[in-house]
């Protein structure tokens, strides 16, 4: 059995990016409420980090005396920040646990994203895996019960090659989403634990005869929607026929990624909404103010950021959770 594990020298390379914390700026855009101001402190989960950050960033166009202060971490620390009062909102990229909810947190969603197979673009068997897919049952066998050792396993044949399977080592809602697509929790995964969305890719990218798993911002560049260089994608066989048909077949950029969970041909899980998180029901008006605006113009920007929107009828089905509509 594959021991789980840390690797030290990744953990050095993202240090830097651990909590990353960013302040936005005064904009210079005419305000749209001049009285509105405050402060809102938001930790949590990489999946929704680039989305948020995009949202104060818009947010504070219309509002410059609002201070937003955005810090990534992991969906663990979000929801355990928000629980503890550390923070006025935390971003959790998974179903919030009963536990949880009994001790006040109140999940409101925000948008939507997916978690996908990574590869590196070195990998000497890639355009045959891409071609084959990997099935639901032959993920079970890499990250669960460890049958899958070699790429020979992945594409029916003799190849011993190893597999070096790649999990995430915090507490996170990408780990736990890709666990329950697998029928398990994230503590039931096995593999080289790693820290952090851009841990897991920079360790993938780096070992040839790597595989793991990350949420979509950090699989394609915001830039140019393709994949991040020296990652691949790998598509997941839905039918388990040992080919990726057409319909499967939408891996090629972000946008087609992103569309095909739109319209329900990516599987839920790993496609899943992506939550922020108050304690009891917000009451202070910049917050209450802040999160109305996401659910309404703020998703304006949710497609051009990467990420889904939700249904003019979940959008009011969450506005009710605020005490709204």
């Amino acid at each position: 059995m594959r021991a789980r594990k840390t690797t030290s020298g990744l953990l050095m390379i993202i240090s830097a990016a651990v909590l990353v914390s960013s302040a936005i700026p005064i904009s210079s855009a005419r305000p749209a409420e001049k009285g509105l101001e405050g402060s809102l402190s938001i930790s949590g989960a990489w999946a929704l980090y680039p989305m948020v950050l995009r949202w104060a960033e818009e947010f504070k166009k219309l509002y410059p005396r609002v201070r937003i202060d955005v810090q990534a971490g992991g969906a663990g620390k979000g929801i355990a920040d928000v629980l503890a009062g550390i923070v006025d909102l935390g971003m959790v990229s998974r179903n919030i646990h009963p536990a949880e909810v009994g001790k006040g947190a109140l999940a409101i969603a925000v948008c939507k994203d997916a978690v996908v197979l990574t590869v590196s673009e070195k990998n000497p068997f890639r355009r045959q895996v891409l071609e084959k897919g990997v099935a639901k049952e032959m993920c079970i066998m890499i990250w669960i019960t460890e049958e899958a050792t070699t790429w020979g396993h992945l594409l029916g044949n003799a190849e011993k090659a190893p597999l070096h399977v790649y999990t995430r080592s915090d507490a996170c809602g990408a780990a736990e989403t890709w666990a329950a697509f697998l029928g398990k929790r994230q503590e039931d995964l096995k593999g080289i634990g790693v820290y952090g969305d851009p841990g897991l890719a920079e360790a993938v990218r780096r070992d040839p005869l790597g595989i793991g798993f990350n949420n979509i911002n950090y699989a394609y560049d915001a830039k140019t929607k393709k994949p991040v260089l020296g990652l691949a994608i790998l598509p997941i066989d839905l039918d388990g026929n040992r080919k990726i048909d057409e319909e499967e077949n939408f891996y090629q950029n972000r946008d087609a990624i992103t569309q095909a969970i739109a319209r329900g041909a990516y599987p839920s899980p790993p496609a899943r909404d992506l939550y922020l998180v108050t304690k009891g029901r917000p009451e202070r008006p910049v917050m209450i103010k802040f999160l109305t605006w996401i659910l309404g113009e703020g998703q304006r920007y949710v497609s051009d950021t990467g990420y889904i929107k939700l249904s003019p009828e979940k959008l009011a089905e969450e506005l009710r959770k605020i005490g709204l509509r």
